[in-house]
């Protein structure tokens, strides 16, 4: 493993586009998405330098995915979401995604506490503003998937806090906030609630706000994809409370775990990325660890 101040790189991580890091608690094992390679991946045993990491391959592009109650996982490909009851097994899909596969596919996403699974999309040719957020719940009849918002190009940054949704459309630099109503499940309208300064030739460049995460305390972290940092911004106000750097240019999602759940988990990419920059940056790809003093929460899990 490589090491820079303050974190470790898990060995045998490496992916083209690491994404939707989550811990699991009952099988002590840290789950996350390559987008780009089509893969799930998920630790076995200790959480250390020389961890195991299995992989298995997927017929599609995953965007986002999230554990089940009752076994398994739940996972948005490019053409709907799916489930798979076992490890490797088979994928049955629950609902069919309302856009067009060959420029668009799911992104970012998470359950909420109630055991619904929200997933965003993205639109990869940069067409247009016609990215969304869309919410399965599992109780519902018919199981479709409800359009719950939109105006976006490249969905990122879900997080759901008490009474407020948190959600980011990456190329606008901005993070929104919505009004929520957890058991009715509705949302108000939207504001921006933090902006980041968009890139300038020759001026310094701090990201743009991808993957998030809440800790115990209502704080949210995000990844500032191109930035090289991690962020910790007030949860009610959206004001910087912490920056961490990390030795990667495009960190992409922060999730804590470990049994205290005091260990902060970061996946990054390397798809994409100048030769030099990853000659300099061995971990791109990689995911990274550092313990924090900051405690997550236990993550959410579909419960059909």
């Amino acid at each position: 493993a490589h090491n820079s101040p303050m974190w470790t790189a898990l060995t045998d991580s490496l992916c083209d586009l690491g994404e939707s890091p989550f811990w699991h608690p009952q099988e002590r094992s840290l789950y996350w998405l390559d987008i780009a390679g089509c893969q799930v991946l998920r630790t076995r045993g200790p959480i250390g330098a020389g961890v195991q990491v299995e992989r298995w391959p997927l017929p599609q592009a995953p965007g986002c995915m999230a554990p089940a109650r009752r076994g398994g996982l739940v996972i948005a490909l490019r053409d709907g979401i799916y489930r798979a009851r076992t490890w490797g097994g088979p994928l049955a899909r629950m609902a069919a995604a309302a856009h067009d596969g060959a420029t668009m596919r799911f992104n970012d996403g998470k359950c909420d506490p109630l055991g619904r699974f929200w997933a965003g999309s993205i639109n990869e040719a940069k067409t247009g503003r016609n990215a969304a957020l869309y919410c399965l719940d599992p109780r519902a009849a018919g199981a479709a998937l409800e359009p719950k918002a939109g105006d976006a190009m490249t969905a990122n940054g879900l997080a759901f806090g008490a009474g407020t949704l948190y959600w980011t459309d990456t190329p606008s630099h901005t993070i929104r906030t919505y009004p929520w109503e957890p058991e009715a499940n509705r949302l108000g309208p939207p504001r921006a609630w933090r902006r980041f300064d968009a890139k300038q030739e020759g001026a310094p460049y701090g990201g743009r706000p991808d993957g998030a995460t809440l800790d115990a305390q209502g704080r949210y972290w995000v990844a500032m994809y191109e930035g090289a940092q991690v962020l910790c911004l007030d949860g009610a106000g959206g004001g910087t409370l912490a920056a961490l750097p990390v030795p990667v240019q495009c960190p992409t999602m922060p999730c804590f775990g470990g049994d205290d759940l005091r260990t902060l988990f970061v996946t990054s990419a390397r798809k994409g990325r100048p030769a030099d920059e990853l000659a300099r940056q061995p971990d791109a790809g990689r995911v990274l660890m550092q313990r924090v003093e900051a405690a997550g929460r236990p993550v959410d899990f579909f419960d059909d």
